[in-house]
């Protein structure tokens, strides 16, 4: 598909349809946009009451004359009460309503909005109208492909921001690529060649990966352990950026890569076909490193997934056993279910050791506690550093990515001491999306850290605005503007 955009409508190109946004006013409705052209078309279903411009609400419209013969008229609601995420909603909706239409070139007229500037406008608006035209459909016939070839987005002349918005977009496709994809697929060996790929393609970015015999060498027992089972063996795959060589700060990203969780000996008893996504947070580290090189953002960062496959076989770690992890602490696994904080521990340890960053924040699809706690709308933030955890939740703010800070009580690690070693690996069920988070914390040294828990926000239980598939790539907008806005 072909994105451009025109600084006026009356500029535009003859289309298969046009998009006109309309406000939902006190008084009736009116046009959105800056051309009034099509007021009387749209006067006659206002007054009869066909279409009041709710939000996402549309109707399909026919004219005789004119650039488009097709006009679908795009409720927002009230003006007042618009803000960026209202026009990801809205411009996303209309990629469901097209999928019944024949449409090859299309108009997309954008609104003036009062309160927001024309950038952000447009930014949201094609954010949300190319996320919601991601689809999944590796093991479907091809019936009923998008005709949809040209788009033009009407009333900016910012090429270089669309053309942003167009990157951002395909790093959050490939990380719902691989979190839709079967987990026999997406597995330790093809996240390694993923890395190698991109290191090829993305001069700035560089490559390593430590196997099973680096991980026995740097002591990495939890990790080792967690993926013992599995028909591949564990990795630890790290990226590397310098967007800014002189300086020496750098911020480092982990996520938890765990291709599939049968949840081990304590097998889960329901839930396990939705397993695949449980790499979702290395899946965002590689989105998010991406985005690094293709702007190549004025920050040095250094990206690492934590991967293993958590199976059921002979060779399986045992619930309690004790493992050795890098820090010379000692783990009592009381449940074999609670392993992505077992690969993240040895992950941010290495990391520290390593590369020292200033700041370290880790995504992860850690606990179905977070889940109860906040639905699929939020993820769970849990930090050390005030001013860390604002800009954060700042980004959140912006992207909609949004994250609900929750605490790191020092009560919370009275239920992780072991009477056999430093510490378990989990709890009781109370407080278990911070139980896992003060687990990790054990193993943080200096680095001012954040841990965001999006168990319930990276694979969705249905689809939702511009997440037409499970998968969403949460985390890749959320870190990437923070990165933009230190």
């Amino acid at each position: 598909m072909h994105n451009t955009v025109i600084a006026s409508a009356k500029e535009r190109k003859n289309a298969d349809l046009v998009v006109v946004p309309v406000w939902a006013d006190e008084k009736g409705a009116r046009i959105a946009s800056e051309s009034k052209e099509f007021e009387k078309l749209a006067h006659f279903a206002l007054q009869e009451g066909d279409f009041s411009a709710k939000v996402k609400e549309t109707l399909l419209l026919y004219q005789e004359t004119g650039k488009e013969k097709r006009v679908l008229l795009l409720g927002l609601g009230k003006e007042k009460e618009c803000d960026a995420e209202t026009l990801r909603s809205c411009f996303g909706s209309i990629v469901k309503r097209l999928s019944s239409l024949k449409v090859n070139q299309l108009n997309l007229l954008l609104p003036k909005v009062q309160g927001i500037k024309s950038d952000i406008v447009l930014s949201s608006s094609a954010e949300g109208f190319l996320l919601a035209s991601y689809s999944f459909d590796l093991f479907k016939k091809k019936e009923g492909i998008s005709s949809l070839d040209k788009v033009c987005f009407c009333g900016s002349s910012d090429g270089a921001l669309l053309k942003k918005v167009e990157w951002i977009v395909k790093a959050v496709n490939q990380v719902r690529d691989l979190v839709n994809g079967n987990a026999d697929d997406v597995n330790v060996v093809a996240l390694k060649e993923i890395a190698h790929k991109m290191e090829k393609e993305f001069p700035s970015l560089k490559v390593k990966i430590l196997d099973k015999k680096a991980l026995e060498k740097e002591k990495m027992g939890l990790m080792l352990a967690v993926g013992r089972g599995a028909a591949h063996d564990p990795a630890l795959i790290l990226f590397e950026y310098k967007g800014n060589p002189r300086s020496k700060e750098t911020i480092a990203v982990v996520g938890k890569g765990i291709t599939f969780d049968t949840g081990g000996l304590n097998i889960k008893v329901s839930g396990m076909e939705t397993m695949k996504c449980d790499m979702a947070g290395a899946a965002a580290v590689i989105g998010i490193m991406r985005l690094a090189a293709e702007l190549k953002l004025k920050v040095n960062l250094v990206g690492a997934l934590a991967v293993a496959e958590n199976a059921l076989g002979p060779l399986s770690y045992k619930p309690g056993d004790v493992f050795c992890g890098r820090t010379g602490k000692t783990v009592e696994i009381t449940n074999t279910d609670a392993e992505g904080r077992l690969v993240l521990a040895d992950a941010i340890a290495y990391v520290e050791d390593h590369y020292t960053p200033s700041k370290l924040i880790d995504f992860a699809t850690l606990t179905g506690g977070v889940v109860v706690a906040l639905g699929e709308e939020a993820a769970g933030l849990f930090c050390t550093d005030e001013a860390f955890a604002k800009a954060l939740e700042k980004a959140a703010e912006r992207t909609h990515e949004r994250v609900w800070r929750l605490p790191l009580y020092p009560e919370y690690k009275e239920d992780l001491k072991s009477k056999i070693a430093d510490v378990k690996n989990s709890g009781s069920r109370k407080a278990s999306a911070a139980q896992g988070a003060t687990f990790i914390q054990h193993f943080v040294k200096t680095a001012a850290w954040a841990h965001v828990d999006i168990a319930g926000t990276a694979y969705l239980s249905e689809t939702k605005a511009y997440h037409p598939t499970l998968a969403t790539g949460m985390g890749v907008r959320l870190f990437v503007d923070f990165l933009e806005n230190l």
